[in-house]
């Protein structure tokens, strides 16, 4: 159909962007102000992108672009693709705000926080919106800007050596994906996003070419979606505040890398033109080996937040593993655990918060009793580890479940091992967490905590991992629904395919 509202795309980025824009100016002072601003852009983006959705399934197209130069033209675009990932931006990101806004109150720097937060959201938005590799890559640097000064927001020396690190390597990878989009663009041309890819033609006359760049894309998106060994910026971010690193986790930077690579496998090259140079079969590797890698790091990670990190990086991983492996089902369970992974783990760190600043607890060891001190947080943690782990019905459960079909579908039967070890090493290091704190007695010092305090977390605080929560069991109970997460998934897929 003609694109007749072409005005939905630059909206969606504006009620993030003018808000924080704003917020900058605020004084700390103005806490009304500043939180209204935030919820009521927040509230925006949720009806535009549902109204972009409604329009996307109906085949309705919404396009907005403008030429900067000959060959860079920003091009903003609605697909299937980009309305998954922008749903699933704006949901959390409504979630998110309300925690922060609980968990900062008091705190300095609050309209600084609160500026770049909206902006992190706006870079995000662009990446899922992006129609073209040009696009894509301004909105991804602009994420690396504006996420830096939210690791860094405590102002401490271990804040500082985190943020260094990670813009190290984000720059780095900045750089890598820079180099193979001028590469590409001088052999093909702009690169548009299309459902299929491009480059069919050229995969015979630049074979060599075409495998070079796709690394580079791929080291470039592999950063920030922690890919070993470019992974070492994750748990040193985990310096940053609880609302952050559910941000990075779930949200923007790691799951912003993990698009990306759905992008350039099916929307640039196609998944047909990626197989057929080679290079489906060492992504799959390389996301394999972090799978695993990953999960085995998490195990001994006492400190709460680091072991949540290195399950990040085997769990995006899963993602890619579904890219890479060449069919409708292993696609279909990769790309729902977009979102499956998403609200799973912004669940686990909004629940680390609330142990932190109620009980004080930040390492595992010293979790003894925790759920029976906070029953509503440690039972929303739980149904997001078991989640994790793959226990049905929660939503980790349908994800590994169409990824080991498609293992089996594209004759990969060996990732069902893979799938298998993984979720092994899930329980290893989740079940003694929930063990201790359902079944052991709490320390005196947590019981004093806990004491001091008439409920275990004020409601702003409780309510977003209680709602995510919700949100992981109902993706799984009514995985079958229209426009369930997995059914929008099976659309993309079609698409595709």
């Amino acid at each position: 159909m003609t694109d007749t509202h072409a005005w939905l795309p630059p909206a969606i980025l504006l009620t993030s962007l003018v808000p924080g824009v704003v917020i900058f100016f605020l004084g700390e002072q103005r806490h009304v102000l500043r939180t209204s601003l935030n919820l009521a852009g927040a509230m925006a983006k949720v009806i535009l992108v549902a109204m972009m959705v409604w329009g996307v399934f109906h085949d309705r197209s919404y396009a907005w672009s403008v030429t900067l130069l000959p060959g860079l033209t920003l091009t903003f675009r609605a697909d299937a693709m980009a309305a998954m990932f922008a749903s699933l931006s704006t949901v959390l990101w409504l979630v998110t705000t309300i925690y922060a806004v609980g968990y900062l109150e008091g705190s300095p720097h609050r309209s600084r926080f609160f500026g770049f937060f909206s902006l992190c959201v706006t870079s995000t938005m662009g990446v899922a919106l992006a129609g073209n590799l040009f696009t894509f890559f301004v909105c991804y640097e602009l994420l690396t800007a504006s996420t830096y000064p939210l690791v860094v927001h405590r102002g401490t020396e271990k804040a500082l050596k985190g943020g260094r690190t990670y813009l190290a390597y984000a720059m780095s990878g900045g750089v890598a994906l820079m180099v193979g989009m001028i590469w590409l663009q001088a052999i093909a041309g702009p690169v548009d996003f299309r459902e299929g890819g491009s480059l069919a033609q050229l995969a015979v006359t630049h074979r060599s070419s075409l495998i070079a760049i796709f690394t580079l894309l791929i080291i470039g998106l592999g950063v920030k979606a922690a890919l070993v060994p470019l992974h070492g910026w994750l748990p040193q971010a985990m310096v940053a505040p609880a609302p952050v690193s559910a941000l990075l986790h779930a949200v923007a930077v790691v799951k912003a890398g993990a698009f990306g690579i759905v992008r350039v496998v099916y929307d640039v090259y196609g998944v047909h033109t990626a197989d057929a140079l080679g290079v489906k079969q060492a992504l799959l590797a390389v996301a394999a080996f972090t799978v695993v890698y990953g999960s085995a790091r998490a195990v001994f990670q006492d400190d709460l937040k680091k072991r949540l990190a290195f399950s990040t990086v085997s769990q995006v991983s899963y993602i890619v593993m579904g890219v890479a492996m060449v069919g409708a089902t292993s696609t279909i369970g990769g790309i729902v655990h977009l979102v499956h992974q998403g609200i799973m783990k912004i669940t686990l760190f909004l629940c680390a918060g609330n142990l932190a600043e109620s009980l004080h607890v930040h390492a595992v060891s010293e979790m003894d009793g925790a759920g029976r001190l906070m029953p509503l947080t440690m039972g929303a943690f739980s149904v997001a580890a078991l989640g994790m782990i793959g226990v049905p019905p929660a939503a980790g459960f349908i994800s590994k479940w169409y990824l080991g079909l498609g293992a089996l579908e594209s004759g990969d039967a060996w990732v069902i091992g893979v799938l298998a070890a993984s979720s092994l090493l899930n329980a290893v290091y989740f079940l003694p967490i929930l063990y201790a704190a359902w079944f052991r007695e709490p320390s005196a010092e947590l019981a004093a905590a806990r004491a001091a305090h008439a409920a275990e977390a004020p409601w702003a605080l409780l309510g977003p991992p209680l709602a995510t929560a919700a949100m992981t069991l109902l993706a799984g109970l009514f995985a079958g629904s229209p426009f369930s997460p997995l059914s929008w998934a099976a659309l993309i897929a079609a698409r595709e395919y």
